[in-house]
């Protein structure tokens, strides 16, 4: 069996979209899965494009995402170079564009951009070009004499405009299409540069590439590599389209939303390994719908004909839940080191952060959830004495008053102000007085936080602000209720 190779071809243009991170994802799965290998090949063909620094953010990506690449720019190989401008230099795309020429299966075109745009007409209210093989009717003395005099030229395929070319997806089938349908698109820039359709071909053969991962939208181009492939003689990949990835909305992910890259979810506060997680689900479904995976897992799980045809919703309800479920399960250490820069930010007492990192860590979803719901421990807000009153509990500002005032005695005199002896002390004066347990703790937290929800019970919190503190607040609740 031939061992599989698949490939990440990003192009270097800036953050890394959600969508070629689950491109580069099931590509690294499907290579993993049977024990192949995984290319990272850098298409910057379109010098245009390029943004300076993106290739190395495409690194950090991988590296961040655990995406590990077996042969690459840095670290090299047996078919490198590993970027398209330098195997430019090596002349591969024009020798093999020239092979095509001599073959009659691509044409020079020494069209101007006037006459290109000549050609030009709209169509559903899109303006298209469609190219009319005009030079490929220029007999090669012309082609010869246009190129000896240094005229601008394009080299394109030769496609036929009959009958049908029929192309394999591992998803969709067989698909054909018209071949009057097919443009003769370029292959070779008037730069020098080959477009990305004719470099990822070359490439992808001269790499051994076995199974190519991709988008629903290039399978529109699949029949236009099929046709350069079979002019060749080369055996053809085999392809595989994912699903496109929509908003809530069923509306294609934008920059503006603010999670259409790996780093806008990772500046949000989202973990990693939670991104993975679900970016694979974005299409694909493992066979016991379970959802939490790490990437070892996945790897052993991860069956390319589970991928769904169905567009792909990026719900961020459920990363926010399975973000929180990673949170949930991490070493506490670990947490403490991630949350304390978000506790700092809203509490500058001080005072154990680590207590206040122990309650926070299985009521958030994401670290910037912190600040908010922490910011009571450094200040006391201003609130309204509505809040002691309680159905649930039967608390009122009548009996909370009370309560305030029976059991601040009870607090000063307590040695051991840690959680444990708070609670065994409070739960001992409420069977003595009669009350229940809740009847007790609620005027309580509401003292101590002035606020409806806290991350921790009373007793965690008398434990976190202190004595000193916590009596301080007692007091203050005592008063606006006698107030």
């Amino acid at each position: 069996m031939t061992k599989i190779r698949t490939r990440y071809a990003p192009s270097p243009t800036g953050r890394m979209h959600v969508g070629n991170l689950r491109t580069a994802l099931y590509a690294y799965l499907i290579a993993k899965h049977e024990g192949g290998d995984f290319i990272l090949r850098i298409e910057d063909t379109d010098q245009e494009r390029y943004v300076e620094g993106a290739t190395e953010i495409i690194y950090d990506t991988l590296k961040s995402a655990g995406l590990k690449h077996d042969e690459g720019p840095d670290i090299g190989g047996p078919v490198g170079p590993y970027v398209q401008s330098e195997r430019v230099k090596q002349g591969i795309y024009l020798k093999y564009a020239k092979e095509l020429v001599a073959k009659g299966e691509a044409y020079y075109c020494f069209c101007t951009q006037e006459r290109l745009n000549s050609l030009k007409k709209t169509v559903n209210g899109e303006e298209i070009m469609v190219y009319d093989k005009h030079c490929l009717h220029l007999s090669k003395e012309e082609v010869e004499a246009n190129l000896a005099a240094g005229k601008p030229y394009v080299i394109r395929q030769n496609n036929p405009t009959e009958g049908t070319t029929t192309f394999h997806d591992e998803l969709y089938g067989d698909i054909s299409v018209n071949n009057s349908e097919l443009d003769d698109m370029v292959l070779i820039k008037s730069d020098g540069y080959p477009t990305y359709n004719f470099a990822n071909v070359v490439d992808d053969h001269l790499m051994g590439i076995t199974h190519v991962v991709r988008g629903a939208e290039y399978l529109s181009s699949s029949p236009k590599y099929n046709r350069l492939y079979e002019a060749f003689g080369w055996e053809v990949p085999k392809y595989i389209h994912c699903p496109t990835i929509t908003n809530e909305e069923h509306k294609k992910l934008s920059k503006r939303s603010g999670h259409s890259s790996y780093e806008d979810l990772i500046d949000a506060g989202y973990l990693p390994e939670a991104v993975v997680n679900f970016v694979a689900l974005l299409g694909w479904s493992p066979e016991d719908n379970r959802e939490i995976f790490s990437l070892d897992e996945l790897v052993k799980a991860f069956d390319y004909h589970n991928i769904s045809k169905s567009p792909a919703v990026f719900d961020m309800v459920k990363l926010r839940w399975m973000n929180g479920e990673y949170l949930k399960a991490m070493d506490d250490e670990k947490f403490f080191q991630l949350a304390e820069p978000y506790i700092r930010e809203a509490v500058h007492r001080e005072m154990d952060l680590r207590k206040i990192a122990r309650m926070v860590k299985t009521r958030i979803e994401i670290f910037p959830d912190i600040p908010d719901l922490v910011r009571f421990f450094d200040t006391l807000p201003e609130y309204s004495t509505d809040l002691y009153i309680h159905k649930k509990m039967k608390t009122n500002k009548e009996n909370s008053l009370a309560l305030l005032r029976e059991v601040l005695p009870v607090l000063e005199g307590q040695e051991d102000f840690t959680n444990d002896a708070l609670f065994a002390a409070l739960k001992s004066f409420a069977a003595e007085k009669g009350y229940k347990t809740g009847f007790v703790m609620w005027p309580i937290r509401t003292a101590l936080s002035g606020l409806p929800t806290t991350p921790g019970g009373a007793t965690e919190l008398l434990d976190a602000l202190g004595k000193e503190e916590s009596l301080a607040r007692i007091r203050k609740g005592i008063e606006k209720l006698e107030a």
